[in-house]
């Protein structure tokens, strides 16, 4: 069977559909991880190693100083949008954005860029979009994880061309409200927790979200209801109520000090931290990253979101978010990207390797 990544693999525009037409919703890498691995192995340059349905190649040329390029493989479960569509300089499909445009420039360059000026080691990797302890480069971690040294790794998620820098930490906390239950015919006997709450989302409506600046970066946190569950049945008064808050926090604080934070917020209630991921410093300041903001020729900005930087940056390799795709479009049905960011992003990234 002919590969269908081989034909496409000089022009990343070309890659990019033919990506997109391989079906990998988490769980479902298999297929496009072969592939991958295929047209990897097929480049005489490249040492090729897997794990699972996570596929890495390096160039083993002795230089100096080794960067990343790391992109997922998986997506988001499919919305109508499925095979692509080209309409003009537009292409359409599950994946355009979030991020096989990314993946495309990664794997054209790992094949096309046979004597860069860093050694370069590439990741294609499963499962990002589910939880942590699927993910691809968690998994490595701890299988492999002198796969991932290096002195610098760019991340290809969305970020329309511009680069963002580090990421944001993540929190998720249950507040628990109390109460005492009744007969609803005989409330005065009982306290609603569900009525009580309203003095914690009195506190989360008050709330004014910190913005911090790190290296000409600015972070802006948030702090935020994302579910309410209580009550018991019809005729009940509700004895509690759970408020399900997610923390967005700066990467000046550590997973410590944010939990802290929402202790103070949600002073006099249990608060319980269901999960939490620290966000990554900036990187700015590593030769390979300076030089990368040059061959981009604009100012970075803060990545507001988490993302797997994030990793590098707990294993202390400072990282970068850089891909074609509008992270505002990611997952949803109407889901792009522009022919002219793909060419865009891949001259940047030959310019900046070669």
């Amino acid at each position: 069977m002919v590969n269908p990544l081989s034909p496409a693999i000089a022009d990343p525009v070309a890659l990019t559909r033919a990506l997109v037409d391989v079906e990998s919703v988490s769980g479902n890498e298999q297929e496009i991880a072969d592939l991958v691995e295929q047209v990897l192995r097929d480049a005489p340059h490249l040492s090729v190693q897997r794990y699972r349905n996570t596929v890495m190649a390096r160039t083993e040329l002795g230089l100096p100083r080794r960067v990343v390029l790391a992109g997922h493989l998986d997506t988001v479960p499919l919305a109508g949008n499925f095979p692509s569509t080209q309409d003009g300089e537009i292409i359409y499909g599950c994946g355009t954005s979030d991020m096989k445009s990314g993946v495309a420039l990664a794997l054209h360059l790992a094949v096309t860029a046979e004597r860069p000026r860093y050694d370069v080691t590439y990741f294609f990797y499963e499962a990002e979009e589910v939880e942590s302890d699927r993910n691809g480069l968690y998994l490595v971690s701890q299988a492999h994880p002198q796969w991932l040294a290096a002195d610098f790794a760019v991340l290809l998620e969305p970020t329309y061309g511009q680069v963002e820098a580090g990421c944001q930490g993540t929190m998720r906390a249950v507040v628990r409200v109390p109460g005492r239950r009744a007969h609803s015919a005989r409330s005065w006997r009982g306290v609603n927790a569900i009525h009580d709450a309203a003095e914690p989302l009195a506190r989360l409506r008050a709330y004014r979200a910190r913005e911090v600046t790190i290296d000409g970066c600015t972070y802006r946190e948030g702090l935020n209801a994302v579910r309410v569950q209580g009550g018991i049945a019809g005729n009940v008064i509700p004895d509690s109520c759970e408020i399900e808050v997610n923390y967005r926090f700066a990467p000046d604080r550590d997973p410590q000090a944010a939990q802290a934070h929402v202790r103070e917020v949600f002073d006099g209630y249990q608060v319980d931290i269901v999960d939490s991921v620290p966000g990554a410093l900036p990187g700015l300041t590593a030769e390979p990253a300076r030089e990368f903001l040059a061959a981009v020729g604009a100012e970075p900005a803060a990545k507001l979101g988490w993302t797997d930087v994030a990793r590098f940056a707990m294993l202390g390799v400072p990282a970068l978010n850089f891909g074609p795709g509008d992270p505002n479009l990611a997952h949803s049905r109407e889901e792009r990207v522009e022919v002219s960011k793909i060419l865009d992003g891949a001259a940047v990234l030959r310019r900046w390797l070669t």
